[in-house]
């Protein structure tokens, strides 16, 4: 597996900032949004993880946001997103 380039992991940072912060806006701790959502807690934490080498696939991130019913558009529509250009 190749190392992750320095963009790679701003991406990854901001993918996983974002699933924090839209899991705290419905569920106050991972382990209640996993029991609603009958996923492993650890699931979640990897997803909200900066350390994480795997990073998140676009398959999960999809599935996140058919949890919280946005489309990976709504996902993606954030400031962190948005180009420094």
């Amino acid at each position: 597996m190749a190392e992750l380039t320095k963009e790679d992991i701003v991406l990854q940072k901001k993918i996983a900032e974002r699933i924090k912060f839209l899991r705290l806006k419905t569920s106050p701790s991972q382990t209640d949004f996993a029991k609603k959502h009958d996923i492993d807690r650890q699931t979640i934490n990897r997803w909200e993880s900066t350390n994480d080498k795997r990073g998140v696939t676009i398959y999960s991130i999809q599935k996140f946001c058919k949890m919280l019913d946005i489309t990976l558009k709504d996902f993606f529509d954030d400031e962190r997103f948005k180009d420094d250009a």
